[in-house]
């Protein structure tokens, strides 16, 4: 038997779980989220301190929520209509003037960013779950009351969105810290709204395979940030030895990022996600939050590339230890836990939590003896290759089906 065409009317991909490509464009779409990356990385490089790590916190955040919820709603909708293509063009609109605004959201003059980011960002996430819940009104009752109950709670955190509008400083940070922890609660809630309901994850009828691949896409966005960033630092001064040799450490911790991600866990991850009962119970947990500490691990990573490449003292600074070690531990922990929670492996990678405690151990030494800095950026990237070797060989060589049949007949 097969399965019955759509009507042409319908908006939505009928794709019933199972496999549906990405469109060329939600490709196109992502291209200001390349744009909205540098903004954010070269944000934080200019102003590197824990009230600029807290503000970069709050653009990420908003970025990778603007980001994620159009890729749920491109899962559901039909590309090759003309109203999705308007919405989508529209979102990406949107989303480019937030992006605009990323650099200066948080200061004061007469150009007021902050103004034009938090409308941007409101008016992408509403008009979009707004439209969303129009064309699931016939074909999809419950996504529709699902849209709705969204819809309220980014009303709710638009509250905190104006609010911070009218403060300055650390207030604002405050203030859109608050919006944000309300939206990114809501998914854990069920977006419980009174008269609307809950939402449960098994009404979530999502394409799993087309959110691992969307998931994917973005990490190669993030790696590619590090890699403009390796390459245009790297060409605008004299070339010397010194400065070949950080470049080489920069371009191979990319490198092993991509790796470390591609080798084992994403397809795995895209495996257990198509199979899995409740596709859209792992697309909230693997791919909506455990992908943002792995994103935002990769844009701080670039960030430490930039300073090693521009750097001119002999010794690694505190800024480089800090970001180097804290993004990389970071990436480490965010990926394990991703590997874990997918049942890419059933259990935090033992190489992850072997590399996590070579960078601490990195990042101490370093803090208190003098290390030279490319000395230091390439013992970082030997952790890397100590993570990356361990997980090929315990489970492309076997390695680590005879260590479970050691353990098994030991105990």
């Amino acid at each position: 038997m097969t399965e019955e065409t759509p009507p042409l009317c319908t908006m939505l991909r009928h794709h019933g779980g199972g496999h549906t490509p990405v469109s060329y464009l939600e490709l196109f779409f992502d291209l200001v989220y390349v744009f909205a990356i540098t903004q954010i990385s070269h944000a934080l490089l200019v102003n590197l301190t824990w009230r600029g790590l807290a503000e970069a916190g709050v653009l990420f955040l908003a970025v990778w929520w603007a980001w994620m919820y159009t890729t749920w709603a491109a899962n559901w909708a039909n590309p090759d209509r003309a109203p999705v293509r308007i919405m989508l063009l529209l979102g990406m609109l949107a989303s480019l003037l937030m992006a605009v605004a990323l650099p200066h959201a948080f200061s004061s003059g007469p150009a007021d960013c902050g103004a034009l980011f938090a409308g941007s960002y409101l008016a992408l996430q509403l008009g979009r779950t707004l439209f969303m819940a129009v064309i699931m009104r016939q074909d999809d009752p419950r996504g529709m009351l699902n849209m709705l109950r969204i819809s309220s709670w980014f009303i709710i955190s638009s509250v905190f969105w104006f609010a911070g509008l009218r403060a300055e400083g650390d207030a604002r940070i405050a203030l859109w810290f608050a919006a944000l922890g309300i939206e990114y609660l809501g998914p854990l809630a069920g977006y419980s709204t009174p008269f609307l309901g809950r939402s449960v994850t098994a009404d979530w009828n999502i394409s799993g395979s087309h959110m691992a691949e969307r998931c994917a896409l973005f990490i190669i966005i993030a790696l590619g940030e590090g890699v403009v960033v390796i390459g245009a630092n790297f060409a605008a001064e004299a070339l010397t030895a010194e400065r070949l040799a950080a470049f080489l450490s920069a371009f191979a911790g990319s490198v092993l990022m991509w790796w470390i991600y591609f080798d084992l866990g994403a397809e795995r991850g895209a495996r257990h996600i198509t199979t899995h009962a409740e596709p859209g119970r792992v697309a909230r947990e693997a791919y909506t939050y455990l992908h943002m500490p792995i994103v935002g691990s990769i844009i701080v990573c670039a960030v430490a590339d930039a300073l090693l490449l521009e750097g001119h003292e002999p010794y690694a600074a505190h800024e480089l230890i800090l970001t180097t070690c804290g993004g990389l531990v970071t990436f480490l922990v965010g990926l394990g836990l991703f590997k874990r929670f997918s049942n890419a492996f059933g259990n935090f990678p033992l190489s992850h939590n072997v590399g996590i405690v070579l960078l601490l151990g990195l990042g101490s030494w370093a803090w208190w003896h003098p290390l030279a800095a490319t000395a230091f950026a390439e013992a970082s990237v030997m952790a890397l290759v100590v993570v990356a070797v361990w997980e090929w060989g315990s489970y492309h060589g076997g390695w680590r089906e005879r260590v479970m049949r050691v353990w098994s007949g030991a105990s």
